[in-house]
């Protein structure tokens, strides 16, 4: 399909419109339900480290030797193993240093005690944290190298406990850490989850989508079923049950079907009207004349049977152009041509003619009014019986979508040079056979109007050969 019937087509419109929503629907949903987890990680994450903090600084105690101390041990199982990615390590500061963090602004001095703790899951390292202490009471959070190139999310706090043996408070710097890792890898699972539930959510929704269209676009391929019945003669209006939004259309096209075949009938009417009205005195004139052998009555005669080939000659065309416009014609070619070699077996009795109606494959059908192809055949088969010397043969077939017929004689022919003048009006192949000249250009112009062609070759029977081709009425289309 290309670009501009794609822009043409209602159901790629309606899939690109539902399409783009449902991508930018599952995007946003992406993004905000991951931006939510991440941020619902990252609370969770303080939380803890801020509860941990909260535990070491609940037990911190000085033994009697003046030993920082915890009074009971922190309860998570992961800071007594070794490189678990949470740990706890508590620095003594120096007197100076206490007091410039009280201070709060000017600039302070870390001296870390020779006894300071750390918990077992760091084993041997030390967490190396910022030179600057926060001030007694303030939590601080930083990231900062940890054990095995990990980065560590951290929170601090300065406390002073007085030392009932020294006679002076002392100050400890209080440090806990967790591995970035523990709130990374959680998000990056529930990322490749989301991802996972959205896709299959987006495939769904893809898949309602073209069910929707295609149940929704239904009704108009039962329309575009019911025209192509109409258009190949099955039927005169649009027959079916159609949806509210659909009957409307449907009901003002059948009206329209209605009143042009009601016009065309009225043509009809008016056409043979006329024709009557003009032969009644034609042949008047010409049985006034009948029998007289002067100038004048060899005129009237003449100029009389002019008028009579004129008058048959633009009948048959009005009638077949007013039949153009009725759609739903559709005229079985098989019973025509059965009828009109037994009329013409009647007609050229006296000349022994073979007639014959080859096999025919299937059932074709001429798209147009049964007249009209009679009119046309007709013509056919009584100029190839006229022409013939002992056999006609006719044939009819469907070839790419058209309807067929060949009607072959063995009589002279007609030379290559000659054949384009004998479709021409009133021009006839040998005046010692009788004719008015019409039969081949009556033909060739009613095919012409229903989009046909007819053309002249040589036959196999030595003759001539008439092929016509007319638009075939296929089966009904499927709605």
């Amino acid at each position: 399909m290309n670009l501009l019937a794609a822009r043409g087509s209602l159901r790629i419109r309606l899939l690109a419109g539902t399409l783009f929503w449902i991508a930018a629907s599952i995007a946003i949903a992406a993004w905000g339900l991951g931006s939510l987890f991440r941020e619902h990680v990252a609370t969770q994450f303080n939380g803890e480290l801020r509860t941990h903090l909260d535990q070491l600084t609940a037990h911190l105690a000085v033994d009697g030797q003046g030993h920082p101390t915890l009074a009971v041990p922190l309860s998570d199982p992961r800071l007594r193993l070794p490189y678990s990615g949470l740990y706890w390590q508590i620095d003594e500061l120096g007197e100076g240093s206490a007091k410039a963090g009280v201070a709060a602004g000017a600039e302070r001095a870390k001296q870390v005690a020779a006894g300071s703790l750390r918990s077992r899951s760091l084993w041997d390292s030390v967490l190396d944290v910022p030179p600057d202490a926060p001030a007694d009471g303030e939590i601080h959070r930083h990231r900062v190298a940890g054990p095995a190139d990990s980065m560590l999310g951290m929170v601090e706090r300065v406390v002073r406990i007085d030392d009932p043996a020294a006679g002076l408070p002392r100050s400890f710097r209080l440090i806990v850490a967790a591995d970035e890792r523990l709130m990374v890898e959680p998000v990056a699972r529930f990322d490749g989850a989301l991802w996972l539930a959205l896709g299959v959510l987006a495939a769904g929704l893809v898949v309602a989508a073209l069910v929707q269209v295609s149940v929704g676009l239904a009704p108009l391929r039962k329309l575009h079923g019911a025209l192509g019945r109409v258009r190949n003669g099955d039927a005169q209006t649009l027959v079916g049950k159609f949806p509210a939004e659909v009957m409307p259309l449907v009901d003002e096209f059948n009206s329209v079907l209605t009143q042009n075949a009601e016009v065309v009938e009225r043509a009809r009417t008016h056409a043979g009207n006329l024709a009557h009205a003009l032969k009644t005195p034609l042949s008047v004139l010409a049985n006034a004349a009948t029998g007289k052998d002067d100038e004048l009555a060899r005129l009237v005669v003449t100029q009389v049977d002019t008028a009579k080939r004129q008058v048959d000659y633009h009948l048959a065309r009005a009638q077949a152009a007013a039949a153009m416009r009725v759609p739903g014609a559709r005229t079985t070619v098989r019973p025509v041509l059965e009828g009109l070699l037994r009329t013409m077996r009647r007609i050229h009795a006296g000349r022994q003619l073979e007639l014959v109606l080859q096999p025919i494959a299937g059932d074709p059908a001429f798209r147009g009014e049964e007249n009209d192809l009679q009119e046309m055949l007709g013509n056919l088969l009584d100029n190839a019986c006229k022409w013939a010397r002992s056999r006609v043969e006719v044939d009819a077939r469907l070839e790419q979508g058209s309807l067929l017929i060949r009607v072959d004689d063995d009589g002279q022919g007609i030379a290559a040079a000659d054949r384009d003048a004998v479709l021409r009006r009133g021009v006839r192949a040998d005046q010692q056979v009788p004719g008015t000249g019409l039969g081949l250009s009556i033909a060739d112009d009613l095919a012409q109007l229903y989009g046909g062609e007819l053309a002249l070759a040589d036959s196999p029977l030595a003759g001539l050969r008439v092929v016509l081709r007319l638009p075939a009425a296929g089966s009904a289309v499927g709605g």
